[in-house]
């Protein structure tokens, strides 16, 4: 294709054996034809007009007439195949100028990155086959690697952001040519942008120990936290936490800036050190963290005075001892050194201070006078070592038993119905001892004869009904009851009288005093005139033993008094020979009334009834778990 024009390409001649002499032939060729090529109409050389593009055109087909002007004239047409051979004139080239990739840094080794595409103009196969190859700009190994004939670029070895942001890689693309003077190279600038993933913990970069004076103040910075992540954007951010050692809440930190700050007063002498684990959190997804225990000092400052072994001193001593007995000895230590830690003891006034004497020098304590237990049980005594501190000296009065148990009443009563349950409490008695200990523990216990109705319980003094009350058996109790205290050594105890009266209820039935009554009335009793009379008692009290009398079935003949029981003939007997029977009732007058029955037989004096049963023999069938009183 790389051909000039104007160049013989060929030359057509007829053969030999059919040209005579002097024989003129005329060569064209076609019109359609002689775009690229002429051909002189004389000789028959094909000469190129105009240059072969063999990406173009790569084959052409000239129809050559060639006329003979002899006797006769003929025409005769010949084809000519021209193949255009190319010519590697193109260089292979890529669509884009500049390439961005981007690619996370925690890729296998193998992954595909991206696949380059370069193009080339050239025909045939070799002047058209690209092979690419690739070239770092800067120096160092190349993460990278790219297939000669695929053009697929992929890593050839671990990625490391933090190492290694970016790669500048300069990509090659060369057609194969088999003149390797002849082949064309193009290139292409590449930049490969490591992409942050989170694979790298906060690291702490600041000191894991710091100093703080006991004195400063409260917001006073102790210390400035600082951990780095290699990280970028949220998975670098990193925010600081206390996991433990700040359960006293001394100090605050800020969890952005790791400020950390006091957020109350220190004292050295409570304690000297904090051991604090501080965990540093990145922002990525999952989270990293790191851990430091950061140690902070505290130092000493000059503000030490005398310090009491013991804040408080507690002792015991007997009551009615003479003055001069041992109590306690109290001490105290002073951190600083020479004067300043010699120590003077003293009371410093209070209640009941006057009792005791301090030894100065040693902290001896002793009574001053004879103690009172029951007077005074408990002294509390301020000691003081000169120029600051002071301790608590509490001083029990050691109990001896003097005091008998007191009861709350001189004498006990209470009401009770007969019908309360067995088991149940009555009352609670409630008795004190000023004593202390045993000889203040109380117990209790009766005495007189309950008729095994009523017993106490030791310890809490509740008398509790051992059995089922009758007020018509027995309507009150009288008993003692004795308080006693629990010394091992000659116990005290003191009485009390206890009083249960026994109240009524309705558990008894009215009862004839006769039952049946017989009767006799003349036939010529007047009107009006009282005939017999029942009588009914019941033992209840009250209107639980009150009784009205009524007859069960209405009649004209008789009418009963309800009070008394008194029967009345309302009418004249219509015969000699009359006789009847009268059911009676008598009622208390309880809330639940009870009731009971009487026959009164009446017959007059010729006529004697005989009571008799209208069968000989009742039957009834009853179920079981019938409820009581059902008819």
């Amino acid at each position: 294709e790389n051909f000039k024009p104007a160049q013989v390409l060929d030359s057509l001649k007829a053969p030999s054996n059919h040209l005579a002499p002097n024989r003129k032939l005329h060569f064209s060729i076609a019109k359609d034809d002689n775009v690229h090529f002429e051909i002189d109409s004389l000789t028959g050389d094909l000469y190129l007009s105009r240059e072969l593009d063999y990406e173009t055109d790569s084959h052409f087909l000239l129809q050559v007439i060639i006329k003979d002007y002899n006797n006769p004239p003929k025409n005769s047409t010949v084809f000519l195949s021209i193949d255009v051979e190319d010519k590697n004139d193109h260089s292979p080239y890529f669509q884009d100028d500049f390439v961005v990739i981007g690619i996370e840094e925690n890729v296998p080794v193998g992954t595909l990155v991206y696949t380059f595409n370069a193009k080339d103009g050239d025909g045939s196969f070799l002047n058209s086959k690209i092979e690419y190859s690739l070239e770092m700009s800067n120096m160092g190994e190349n993460p990278f690697l790219i297939h000669p004939l695929y053009g697929t670029l992929t890593t050839a070895s671990p990625l490391d952001r933090e190492i290694n942001r970016s790669v500048i890689l300069t990509v090659f693309a060369e057609d194969q040519a088999i003149n390797v003077t002849d082949r064309r190279l193009s290139s292409l600038a590449v930049k490969i942008v490591i992409l942050d993933v989170n694979d790298n913990s906060p690291s702490f970069v600041s000191s894991p120990l710091s100093y703080v004076m006991e004195d400063v103040e409260v917001g006073f910075l102790v210390h400035h936290i600082i951990a780095k992540d290699p990280d970028e954007g949220r998975n670098a951010q990193v925010t600081y936490h206390i996991l433990s050692g700040n359960e006293n809440k001394a100090f605050v930190l800020d969890k952005i800036t790791g400020l950390l700050t006091t957020a109350q007063f220190l004292d050295h002498e409570v304690q000297e050190r904090y051991s604090l684990t501080v965990i540093a959190l990145d922002d990525g997804s999952p989270a990293l963290s790191a851990t430091q225990v950061l140690t902070i000092i505290v130092l000493d400052a000059n503000d030490e005075t005398p310090v009491f072994l013991k804040q408080l001193y507690e002792t015991a001593v007997h009551e009615n001892r003479d003055p001069g007995e041992f109590v306690i000895r109290v001490e105290a230590v002073d951190r600083d050194a020479g004067l300043n830690s010699l120590l003077h003891y003293e009371i410093l006034p209070g209640a009941g201070y006057e009792k005791f004497k301090m030894n100065s020098e040693s902290g001896e304590l002793i009574t001053a006078a004879s103690l009172d237990r029951e007077t005074q049980e408990v002294f509390s005594i301020k000691g003081s070592p000169s120029r600051s501190s002071t301790a608590q000296l509490y001083l029990t009065v050691l109990d001896e038993n003097d005091h008998s148990p007191l009861f709350a009443k001189t004498q006990y009563q209470i009401s009770v119905t007969e019908d309360l349950e067995e088991g149940s409490a009555i009352m609670d008695l409630s008795a004190s001892d000023e004593d202390a200990g045993l000889n203040g523990e109380v117990m209790y216990s009766l005495i007189d004869d309950t008729y095994g109705a009523f017993a106490v319980d030791s310890v809490t003094g509740s008398i509790i009904a051992t059995k089922a009350l009758d007020r018509e058996t027995k309507s009150q109790y009288t008993f003692r009851a004795v308080a006693s205290d629990c010394s091992t050594h000659f116990p005290r105890s003191t009485t009390v009288s206890v009083v249960v009266h026994i109240d009524d209820v309705n558990d008894n039935d009215p009862i004839f005093l006769q039952n049946p009554i017989r009767v006799f009335v003349p036939a010529e009793t007047a009107v009006n005139e009282t005939v017999a009379t029942v009588r009914a008692e019941d033992v209840d009290l009250g209107s639980n033993g009150a009784i009205t009398f009524n007859l069960m079935v209405a009649e004209t003949v008789f009418q009963i008094d309800v009070k008394t029981g008194d029967i009345i003939l309302r009418e004249p007997l219509d015969s000699k020979d009359f006789s009847t029977q009268l059911v009676v009732t008598a009622s208390d007058q309880g809330v639940a009334p009870r009731t009971a029955t009487a026959v009164v037989v009446i017959f007059t004096e010729e006529q004697e009834e005989v009571i008799s049963f209208s069968c000989s023999l009742y039957e009834a069938s009853v179920p079981e778990n019938s409820a009581a009183g059902g008819h």
